[in-house]
C-alpha cells in the first residue's frame, strides 16, 4: 500500500508565517525580488523556523503511520517490511567538506543503502528502491514520474472518456480521482527509471490495483 500525504495544511501555514517574517526582514529588496527573502539559521527567527519545519516532517510521517494502521487494520493484513521517504523538504547534510542545507524538491534521499519510493501514476507501476550515494547528484533522486502538464493544463486537455479506457486496460479500480492526476498527465516512469540507474537500484516494482487520490 501506498499513501502520499504531506502535514495536511499546518506545513503551508508554517511556511506562509515564516515568509512574511523573511520579507519584513528585508525590505531593502525590491518587489519583484521579495518572495526571495531568507532567514539566516544563525538568527532566532531562522532557528525557529527549521524546528517548526522539522515538526511539520514528522507530523506528516504520523499522517502516514495512522493511514497505513487504520487500513492495515481494516483488511487484517499482516506488515512485511515499512519504507518512508519525504520530498519537498530540507535536510542539513555535508557535501564534498561543506557544510550544507540541501531542499529536495521533487527529489527524495537516496544515500548510500537508503530505501525509498518512487511512484508512477495511477496506472503505472511505482518502484521501490536503494540509493547509491550519488555525490554528483547531492544523494538524492527522483521523487516520482514527474509532471507532463501543469495541473490547469491537465484539466483543459484530457477528458475522463480516454481515462477510463485506459484503467479498465491496466485493471485499476479507481475509488476517487481528479484529471489533473491521472496517467497522461504524467511522464513515463520507465524512462525516468532509466535516467536514474547512477542514482538508485530497484529493489521491487508495484502496480496500482485500487486507487484513491482525492475526495
Amino acid at each position: 500500500m501506498l499513501s502520499h500525504s504531506g502535514s495536511r495544511g499546518p506545513g503551508g501555514q508554517v511556511a506562509q508565517h515564516y515568509s512574511e517574517v523573511a520579507r519584513g526582514l528585508h525590505p531593502e529588496l525590491p518587489p519583484q525580488l521579495q518572495y526571495l527573502s531568507w532567514l539566516s539559521l544563525d538568527s532566532e527567527p531562522g532557528r525557529e523556523y527549521w524546528r517548526a519545519m522539522e515538526l511539520m516532517g514528522r507530523f506528516a510521517q504520523a499522517n502516514h503511520a495512522l493511514i497505513h494502521d487504520k487500513l492495515r487494520r481494516a483488511l487484517k493484513a499482516k506488515v512485511l517490511a515499512r519504507v518512508e521517504n519525504h520530498h519537498n523538504f530540507a535536510w542539513r547534510e555535508r557535501h564534498d567538506g561543506r557544510d550544507l542545507v540541501v531542499h529536495r524538491k521533487g527529489a527524495i534521499p537516496a544515500g548510500e543503502g537508503r530505501l525509498g519510493i518512487i511512484p508512477g501514476s495511477m496506472a503505472d507501476p511505482g518502484y521501490v528502491v536503494r540509493g547509491r550515494g550519488c555525490d554528483a547528484a547531492l544523494r538524492s533522486a527522483s521523487h516520482g514520474a514527474g509532471r507532463r502538464f501543469s495541473r490547469k493544463e491537465a484539466k483543459s486537455r484530457l477528458v475522463w472518456g480516454e481515462v477510463k479506457k485506459l484503467l479498465k486496460q491496466r485493471g485499476v479500480t479507481l475509488v476517487s480521482g481528479s484529471l489533473d492526476e491521472t496517467p497522461e498527465a504524467y511522464k513515463n516512469i520507465q524512462d525516468v527509471m532509466g535516467a536514474q540507474t547512477e542514482l538508485v537500484d530497484v529493489v521491487g516494482r508495484f502496480r496500482p490495483r485500487i486507487v484513491k487520490m482525492s475526495d
